[in-house]
C-alpha cells in the first residue's frame, strides 16, 4: 500500500514534515523531552553527535552514550504534539520514504519520555523519580484510533470512571501500560506510578484560578482511587499518548518524571533543574545497560 502525499508529508530534504528528522538519522533508542532547551542538556552527555536541528518546538540530535546510538527529540507540551511525534517517528522507522510503502520488516523503537510532574500522594517527596507503569489518558487522543480497546486496560478504566463518577461531558479515559522491558529497567530506582495525562495545566489538573471545575472534588477522588496494587500518583500531559501510540505501533515506550510539586501537600520546588539532570543521568544509565 502506497501512503498518499497528503497523509504523510515528506519535506524536500527527505525528512519528516514536523520533526525534520531523516530516516537514517533516527536511532533505535529515543529520548523525548518536552522542553526544547532540555535537548541540549541531554546532548551534553552524548558523543559523536551527527546533527543538531530545530523546527518550531521540535529540537533534535542523535549521538552516542556508552557506544549506543540515541536520538533526543523535544515534543513541546501536550498529547496533540505527541500524536505528531510518535506518528512521524514510526514512519521514519517503518515507511520507505522513497516509495511511500511500508517496509517488509517492522523496526521496533525504544522510546523514553523524561519530564517533570506534580505528585498527588502525600508520601511522594519532591524530587522523586516516578515511572509511569500505567498512564491514564484523560485527553481523548487514543479514542480517535481504531481498536483502542485492544491495548487498554478495560477493568482499570471502568473502576476509575465509577470511583470518580466521571462527568459525561469529558473524554472517556483510557489506561495503557508501559513497555515491560522499560518497567523492569526502572522498577528498583523509581516510584511505581499511575500517571494522569491531562489535556491542560489548569482546570484539567484540578487548578482553580477564575473558572470552577466540572469535577470539584477531582484531586481527592484521584488520590483515593485504588485498583489492586495501583494508585494514581501524579499528573503530567504526555505519557498516555506516548504509551498508547507506541503500543499500537509496536514500540517499547515509557515515561519517567521528576516530581517538582506535590498537589496534596500544596508544595513545590522551583529549583528543580539539578534533580532533572540527575534523572537524565539515571535514564541514560538504565537505557544503555
Amino acid at each position: 500500500m502506497r501512503i498518499a502525499e497528503s497523509e504523510l508529508i515528506i519535506n524536500e530534504d527527505g525528512s519528516a514534515f514536523h520533526i525534520h528528522v531523516k530516516p537514517d538519522e533516527l536511532a533505535d533508542l529515543v529520548i523525548l523531552v518536552g522542553d526544547p532547551g532540555r535537548v541540549s542538556m541531554v546532548g551534553e552527555y552524548l558523543t559523536d553527535k551527527e546533527f543538531e536541528r530545530q523546527s518550531r518546538e521540535f529540537v533534535s540530535t542523535t549521538g552516542k552514550y556508552r557506544g549506543k546510538r540515541i536520538t533526543v527529540l523535544s515534543t513541546g507540551i501536550g498529547t496533540d504534539n505527541i500524536d505528531i511525534v510518535m506518528t512521524e517517528l514510526d514512519a521514519l522507522a517503518n515507511v520507505d520514504f522513497k516509495t511511500r510503502e511500508l517496509k517488509r520488516e517492522h523496526r521496533a523503537l525504544t522510546i523514553l519520555r523524561i519530564g517533570t510532574t506534580g505528585a498527588i500522594q502525600a508520601d511522594i517527596p519532591l524530587g522523586s523519580p516516578i515511572f509511569s507503569h500505567y498512564s491514564a489518558g484523560c485527553d481523548g487522543l487514543l479514542n480517535w484510533y481504531a481498536d483502542r480497546d485492544r491495548i487498554t486496560d478495560a477493568g482499570m478504566e471502568e473502576a476509575f470512571k465509577a470511583h470518580t463518577r466521571w462527568d459525561k461531558h469529558l473524554p472517556s479515559p483510557y489506561f495503557v501500560k508501559a513497555g515491560d522491558t522499560l518497567i523492569r529497567k526502572f522498577e528498583d530506582c523509581t516510584v511505581k506510578g499511575v500517571t494522569i495525562s491531562a489535556p491542560g495545566f489548569y482546570g484539567p489538573q484540578g487548578r482553580v484560578v477564575r473558572l470552577g471545575l466540572a469535577m470539584p472534588d477531582m484531586l481527592e477522588t484521584f488520590e483515593s482511587f485504588r485498583y489492586g496494587e495501583y494508585r494514581i500518583t501524579n499528573f503530567e500531559m504526555e505519557s498516555s499518548a506516548v504509551a498508547g501510540l507506541a503500543k499500537h505501533l509496536g514500540h517499547e515506550a515509557g515515561t519517567v518524571c521528576c516530581a517538582i510539586a506535590n498537589r496534596y501537600l500544596k508544595s513545590s520546588n522551583p529549583d528543580y533543574k539539578p534533580q532533572v539532570r540527575a534523572l537524565v543521568e539515571l535514564s541514560l544509565d538504565r537505557l544503555t545497560r
